[in-house]
């Protein structure tokens, strides 16, 4: 069994498309007309550098993904067993399973990048190196409940969606713990709460849409499970505001009989996602805890320097940095709290009673302090009901 993938926005390069659009002028022409802009002088030569801007991406991409898809079944005279895309990209994977035909699906990207654009005072962030249950649970704690998490990509790759000032806050806290942050060039929360508004205004717009009877099973983004005929206008209008889910799709697809995949559209962004997800849903065993070096997505790969918005070498060498900071950093946070761990046990018994600034009540621990994820000295809090750092806490001796 074969699933095509295909890419979402941040694969975007300039010059593609330039053979696709050779072979297919009648498609390429269809485009241009109902955009009304040249889409092979936006792929291929970008003049007024738009193809990085979301309402000018999202339908560019879909266009090359589409004859993609197109030349790949030319050439194979074969039909895929299963079909999926990342974000954006699950317009053209309904597009290849009959769900709408070609200009329609032009027009439904359009007007869905033209209304995420419109959104302002957002911000993203790639999180790399710490598990997505992990990451919650750290902005939780420090108060940042409204940063949420946009894409699940990888066991070890998360992006985080929030206001600006939020995500800033969360970068230094994640920072903190151990991780990579890559802030993201995007002026809008995707997939977020945030997106509210743009989910409404383009649920409103899929109402002129009828959909067509899918040929080929679909994996959605919003639920990591094949597409319901019946919901697909609702699906695509919760997947402005929901998280891409895009780990567990493919763990929903590898658990199909010998499933392998095939990446179409431009570059190999999900591919090189493939191989943690691969050791995560079929139990083969993760390195990654030994040598965070050798897994693909545990790197900041030049290859998605287009998906995180930073170009060219300033990328390889901020990946370079970032790793080997990553290492050391988790190495000696991880000995530190160790030492602070086995000091506060050795000091201070169950059943302490501390003050943490800016509480006005005393609170009593209930437990030994522990190690969280690894490097994080803390202890729980009875009156609480959670734990706090040990670095936070002013202990009876030192007040």
């Amino acid at each position: 069994m074969i699933t095509y993938l295909f890419p979402g926005q941040g694969s975007q390069t300039k010059g593609m498309g330039k053979q696709l659009f050779a072979i297919f002028p009648e498609e390429t022409e269809i485009a241009s007309d109902i955009l009304g802009y040249s889409i092979v002088t936006l792929c291929t030569e970008d003049p007024n550098n738009q193809l990085d801007q979301t309402q000018f991406t999202q339908p560019a991409l879909f266009v090359v993904n589409a004859l993609s898809y197109k030349l790949r079944l030319a050439e194979s005279g074969k039909l895929p067993n299963f079909l999926a895309g990342h974000s954006l990209g699950e317009y053209n994977a309904l597009h290849s399973s009959g769900a709408f035909s070609f200009e329609d699906g032009i027009r439904l990207v359009a007007k869905r990048g033209e209304l995420m654009s419109r959104t302002l005072n957002g911000a993203m962030g790639a999180v790399i190196g710490l598990a997505a249950a992990d990451i919650r649970t750290m902005l939780d704690f420090h108060g940042l409940s409204a940063v949420y998490i946009a894409n699940y990509n990888s066991p070890h790759q998360t992006i985080v969606s929030g206001l600006k000032a939020d995500i800033e806050k969360s970068k230094q806290v994640l920072v903190d713990e151990g991780a990579i942050f890559i802030p993201l060039n995007t002026s809008g929360a995707f997939h977020s709460p945030y997106m509210v508004s743009a989910r409404e205004e383009f649920a409103r717009y899929l109402e002129n849409f009828s959909f067509s009877k899918l040929t080929i099973p679909v994996v959605c983004n919003v639920n990591a499970r094949p597409y319901r005929q019946e919901e697909i206008a609702s699906q695509l209008a919760d997947h402005i505001t929901s998280p891409v889910r895009w780990s567990e799709s493919i763990g929903y697809l590898l658990s199909q009989n010998e499933m392998e995949f095939e990446e179409l559209g431009v570059g190999r962004i999900l591919t090189k996602l493939m191989p943690s997800i691969k050791r995560e849903y079929q139990g083969q065993p993760d390195n990654t805890a030994k040598n965070p070096h050798i897994q693909d997505d545990n790197q900041f790969d030049s290859s998605l320097a287009g998906q995180f918005s930073i170009k060219g070498d300033r990328t390889d060498e901020r990946s370079s940095q970032f790793n080997t900071q990553f290492t050391v950093d988790k190495e000696k946070l991880a000995a530190q709290a160790r030492k602070k761990v086995d000091r506060w046990n050795r000091l201070y018994p169950v059943g302490t009673k501390v003050r943490i600034p800016g509480y006005d009540m005393e609170l009593t621990t209930c437990t030994p302090a522990v190690i969280l994820f690894k490097h994080r000295a803390a202890v729980y809090m009875e009156d609480y009901n959670g734990y706090f750092a040990l670095d936070e806490i002013s202990s009876p001796a030192e007040r």
